[in-house]
Order: structure tokens, then sequence, then C-alpha cells
């Protein structure tokens, strides 16, 4: 069972080999909704890390991860929902957070303690966002 964004018990993910093959909510994401949270500074920031040249017209594109461009070719949808989720599954020495996952972390404030960055819909949302970057 998948816990919420504010959940206190550990969120358990059903993890098959090297993806997350069901929907954390049940139903697929909102790709505009997904795009929103990519973009948004409070929530996914994907931009400080990745580039992506759909949307050369935003600021601040990192050059730290990969681009994105045409990343749902690379990865299936359960993949991609691992890598958001909890990335360290599949690549061990990356820095990219968990944005699902609210235990086993290190340096989190007091008042994020046993919570996840993004809510399990706003997980598929980006995953429905990336399945645009082919």
């Amino acid at each position: 069972m998948v816990g919420s964004a504010y959940a206190q018990e550990p969120i358990k993910l059903d993890v098959v080999s090297d993806s997350l093959p069901k929907s954390l909510t049940g139903s697929p994401g909102s790709a505009e909704a997904g795009k929103k949270v990519f973009l948004t500074r409070t929530l996914g920031n994907c931009l400080a890390c990745h580039q992506v040249t759909r949307l050369k017209s935003e600021e601040f594109h990192g050059e730290f991860g990969p681009s994105l461009d045409g990343v749902a070719g690379r990865y299936t949808e359960a993949q991609l929902r691992l890598i958001v989720a909890d990335p360290k599954r599949i690549f061990t020495d990356t820095v990219m957070p968990a944005f699902f996952k609210n235990d086993g972390l290190s340096r989190v404030r007091p008042e994020f303690v046993g919570k996840s960055i993004l809510t399990a819909a706003q997980v598929e949302d980006v995953i429905a966002f990336l399945k645009t970057l082919n």
C-alpha cells in the first residue's frame, strides 16, 4: 500500500526489478499538472538539474543531471515512476532526491520528518509530463 505525502509511516513501494509498475494513485496523472510540478521551485524543481529543449524559454536549466530530451524513449513509464519516486533504487550513486520517500533520509528539517517531497498524485503528474518528452 502506498502512503500519502504526509504519512508518518514509511512509504512502501511495490518495486518489481528496476520499475514501479503500478500507478501510485490508481489512475494516470495529468501532463499539464506535471509540467507545473516539474517547473515549480518549491515542488519538483527539475530544471535546476536537468535540461529540456522544449522548455528553453524557461530560465535556469541545470547541467548537472542528464538532459531529459527523449527520456520517454529511454525508459518505460514504470521505470520513470521509480526514478522519480526513489532514484537510488536504480542509480545508486545519484544525488537526485527521492521525491516519494519519507524514511531513511538524512539532514531532514524537523518540520519535514516523515513527509515526502511530492504527493503520489504529483509523482503521477510528473510521469505523465515526462512521457511527453519523446
